[in-house]
């Protein structure tokens, strides 16, 4: 089994390549899906701080690949070829996907902090920086004084970077930047995807969007 796995910063556009995968007829897989079953299952709402706080509790307790072993359950049981996956938060998870497929490739998706805020704060899902809990105004542990949805963006970043998702980066086979359109973009990811679906063995290199 082939796994695509994609790592980037909350509203670089992960989703959005899952999206295109997902059109392939590739099975996606989302890791942030794994915490919001389980904060279902213990009956709590799914805000980023609740999730942000089991995930942390769940790598705690059974180690820093703990999403990663259940995603791969997951990944098996579809029976496919290739599968993406989505949303990969660090070194060790990617680690576990490189040991257990038979090839797998780590694509970074990377965007400008101000595009990412505009995309979340658009998309308005539940855990997402500025959907609202309470609205208060929030400071950052990361940096200073910001709007209550970068200073909550930035707490998740900072969450993120805690589980080792700069290491994850650093260790991208591939960089898709997501700075320019929509459509240059999706062309973009195409290319990638016709790339590692078809190759044996691809060499990692950088795509630019709006270059």
């Amino acid at each position: 089994m082939k796994i695509i796995g994609f790592v980037g910063l909350p509203g670089s556009g992960k989703g959005e390549a899952c999206r295109i995968a997902a059109m392939y007829g590739l099975p996606v897989l989302v890791m942030g899906d794994v915490i919001r079953r389980e904060a279902a299952r213990l009956g709590v709402e799914p805000t980023d701080q609740n999730l942000g706080r089991i995930g942390s509790d769940l790598r705690a307790a059974e180690g820093p690949d703990a999403v990663a072993r259940r995603i791969l359950d997951v990944a098996q049981a579809t029976g496919g070829d290739v599968v993406v996956v989505d949303g990969l938060r660090s070194l060790e998870e990617a680690d576990f996907f490189r040991r257990h497929a038979d090839q797998f490739y780590l694509v970074e998706v990377c965007a400008p902090a101000e595009a990412r805020l505009r995309r979340l704060e658009a998309r308005g899902r539940p855990d997402d920086p500025g959907a609202g809990e309470g609205g208060e105004e929030v400071t950052a542990s990361c940096e200073g004084q910001r709007s209550p949805a970068a200073a909550r963006l930035e707490q998740r970043e900072c969450r993120e970077m805690g589980w080792g998702m700069c290491e994850a980066i650093k260790s991208a086979d591939f960089n898709l930047r997501n700075d320019g359109s929509l459509d240059e973009f999706h062309e973009n990811v195409k290319k990638l995807l016709n790339l590692l679906i078809s190759s044996t063995h691809a060499s990692g290199h950088q795509i630019d969007s709006g270059r």
